[in-house]
């Protein structure tokens, strides 16, 4: 039986973040499908595991646990997994950095596709996100990250920042090569981590089942078509 039951689209997007948290640390879970969850979502809020409208949902199998919203998910897989640094500031820290990475997808998506990208809508915004992009930089660099060694925020091992960052710039850098250019001009030390940590076995193998599940997709649907119509004219 598999450690946690993961409701999410069979998109990476906001459910890769789960899934790179859970290999990292090697525990198995079971994606319970985009019929499952349009079942629950359709479905009273009595009858949900947890209240929510969009998914991903997590359920901790053993804790007879569940939880929704990608950053809350997060917080309780660092808790329990032994991710987050010592210091309540360094905490603190990397729950921004997740906030940050969900804030970052929110605006790729225009906000979940409430308006199309347009050549015009693109151009406006690469400054914004080579600006997300010094926020990884700078956060990196007050705290000893190198082109060539360290972590976001110290210590001697990845921790969920770090796994975070790496998910949220390897997953557009390997679908958007506009992207994974801005990334390597304005923020070489994140993209260096990036590399670094998507490098490890168990990210390596996630990162191949992801490409065999759901190709070259992102997040899918108009919103992702508008995307890459923009940034491969």
């Amino acid at each position: 039986m598999s450690d946690y039951e993961l409701y999410y689209w069979s998109v990476p997007f906001r459910g890769q973040f789960v899934r790179a948290i859970l290999s990292y640390v090697g525990k198995s879970w079971t994606e319970m499908g985009d019929a499952a969850i349009s079942d629950l979502m359709e479905g009273p809020v009595a009858d949900m595991p947890v209240p929510f409208i969009g998914p991903p949902i997590l359920i901790d199998r053993k804790a007879d646990f569940a939880i929704a919203q990608m950053p809350a998910i997060l917080l309780y897989l660092g808790e329990t997994l032994d991710l987050l640094p010592a210091t309540a500031a360094l905490r603190a820290l990397s729950m921004k950095i997740v906030n940050d990475a969900n804030d970052v997808i929110d605006e790729i998506t225009l906000n979940g596709g409430r308006a199309m990208w347009t050549r015009e809508r693109w151009g406006d915004f690469v400054l914004r996100l080579k600006k997300w992009m010094s926020c990884w930089e700078e956060t990196g660099r007050r705290h000893g990250l190198k082109a060539d060694s360290g972590f976001l925020l110290g210590g001697d091992a990845p921790g969920i920042a770090d796994i975070v960052t790496a998910t949220l710039w390897s997953t557009l850098a390997d679908r958007f090569d506009v992207i994974a250019a801005i990334l390597k001009e304005t923020a070489p030390a994140t993209l260096a981590l990036t590399r670094r940590i998507a490098e490890l076995p168990q990210m390596a193998k996630l990162a191949a089942t992801a490409r065999e599940k759901y190709g070259d997709a992102y997040c899918g649907g108009q919103i992702e078509a508008s995307l890459r119509k923009v940034l491969e004219a």
